[in-house]
């Protein structure tokens, strides 16, 4: 059509209508927001002279998008959840807030209510026989380098097929396998023993894929392992590593690949007095560092919908 009409008065008579600006009631916030996101697409429509059977194909994607429960998904694989990142890394360089452990995405599939353990947890519930013994153990410190009593580190990863226990779609895990947390002593130590992860992908027919494919992008990640680390006066870590050699490291759909999150991959073996699987296995050291809070707050917690289960 190649026509532009954002700026007519009748339009933005329309957006402040439908964000109900002009009233008292509602929430201003959400009217905020509204009226700029809505703002935002109108104008693009124009822009781009989007034509309405688009706009509707949209609609429908977003339809979609809900039925396969994926938006969550879908965030992190257009760098939404990395964007909120870069803003959190550039308001700590503001604040002058430097020397903590790295943050990375949270991702989609945490799941609450994993039991604590003290110390050391063994998180492979399932027997997997393509996947090989880890331990994965450090110290969670502050930023004066002293070791942090009483911190809890949680941790979750994916099977050697790339599935996450209560998201597994063939429904062969156990409830919380790979799944734990552990609580620090005085050393400030944790410790879990556990299985290789492997990368995953998103559902090949479900709506994060089918966009993905649209951009000519893939939808992989490589082999990773999520933490949550919190302790007392002390904000909330979300972070991740890598592990080292997976060929997808920096080509991860999701943008969480950090350099100072690929710690060394070190053969080892006692693994049978430990009550691994095997005598042989693969340790990863990766020490935590935490941040005080911000003026008496953890400006690091996000509250956003997660599963949650009894162990």
């Amino acid at each position: 059509m190649s026509v532009r009409v954002f700026a007519n008065q009748e339009v933005q008579d329309l957006l402040t209508a439908a964000a109900n600006l002009n009233s008292d009631g509602g929430n201003a916030r959400a009217k905020q927001i509204t009226h700029r996101l809505l703002s935002d697409l109108f104008k693009a429509i124009d822009d781009l002279d989007m034509t309405p059977d688009e706009i509707w194909a949209g609609v429908n994607y977003f339809n979609k998008l809900g039925q396969d429960g994926e938006a969550a998904l879908l965030a992190a694989g257009l760098g939404l959840e990395k964007y909120l990142d870069i803003r959190m890394d550039a308001a700590d360089k503001q604040a002058e807030m430097d020397g903590g452990t790295p943050r990375t995405i949270e991702g989609p599939l945490y799941v609450e209510g994993a039991p604590v353990r003290d110390g050391v947890s063994k998180i492979d519930i399932d027997a997997d026989a393509d996947a090989g013994p880890l331990v994965i153990r450090g110290t969670v410190r502050g930023l004066d380098g002293k070791p942090i009593a009483g911190a809890v580190v949680e941790c979750w990863h994916a099977n050697s097929k790339g599935f996450y226990s209560h998201f597994d779609p063939t429904g062969a895990q156990s409830a919380f396998n790979l799944r734990g947390a552990v609580r620090t002593g005085g050393d400030g130590t944790y410790e879990f023993r556990t299985l290789m992860p492997v990368g995953y992908g998103c559902p090949p027919q479900g709506s994060t894929q089918r966009l993905l494919n649209a951009l000519g992008r893939h939808g992989n990640r490589p082999a990773h392992v999520h933490f949550f680390v919190t302790g007392d006066g002390l904000r909330k870590l979300t972070t991740q590593i890598n592990i080292e050699g997976d060929p997808l490291i920096w080509d991860d759909f999701a943008y969480a690949t950090r350099e100072d999150l690929i710690p060394p991959v070190v053969e080892k073996t006692g693994g049978a007095a430990l009550g691994l699987k095997e005598d042989a296995y693969k340790e990863i050291e990766f020490n935590f560092v935490l941040t005080p809070l911000v003026g008496g707050k953890d400006n690091q917690l996000v509250n956003r919908l997660r599963a949650t289960a009894e162990a």
